[in-house]
């Protein structure tokens, strides 16, 4: 077996898309092996990725009318989660009755309970929090937080 050149083996290197953005900034995708362009930029490609986009799009608004529709709210909050689980539940609820549907009742179940304990820890932290700061404001002042009584 013979071994390949310097310069065979550089000409073989990745060196990236070639196309520039918009904004004229390069591309910065890796080149697909042996060609100029990525995935994206490559001429030979361009029906697989309109299709690509077409299919991302739907998503997307697909996305948006199921949050508009079950309400969902941010999925990041208690509030989402919450909402998230009394979906799944209802639309189980509404399922024949088996073995899979129990389980994600039961599963819903537990998710429920932690909710309402991340609930009650946020707001055990946050009285403890004000309580820091109140104390933080009497030393701020130099007063004790335990005064002294007087005998």
């Amino acid at each position: 077996m013979a071994s390949r050149s310097l310069f065979d083996r550089a000409a073989t290197l990745n060196r990236g898309c070639t196309t520039t953005t918009a904004d004229g900034q390069p591309c910065g995708s890796p080149a697909l092996r042996g060609e100029r362009f990525c995935n994206m930029h490559h001429p030979d490609h361009a029906d697989e990725v309109a299709e690509a986009r077409r299919l991302g799009g739907l998503r997307r608004r697909k996305e948006a009318t199921l949050a508009s529709v079950y309400d969902l709210g941010e999925p990041g909050t208690i509030e989402g989660a919450t909402r998230l689980i009394h979906i799944a539940a209802l639309e189980s609820l509404s399922l024949q009755n088996s073995v899979p549907r129990n389980r994600t009742l039961i599963a819903a179940a537990s998710a429920s309970v932690r909710v309402i304990e991340t609930t009650e820890l946020e707001a055990r932290i946050a009285a403890l929090e004000s309580a820091v700061g109140l104390d933080a404001k009497r030393q701020q002042r130099d007063e004790p937080a335990f005064p002294e009584s007087e005998p």
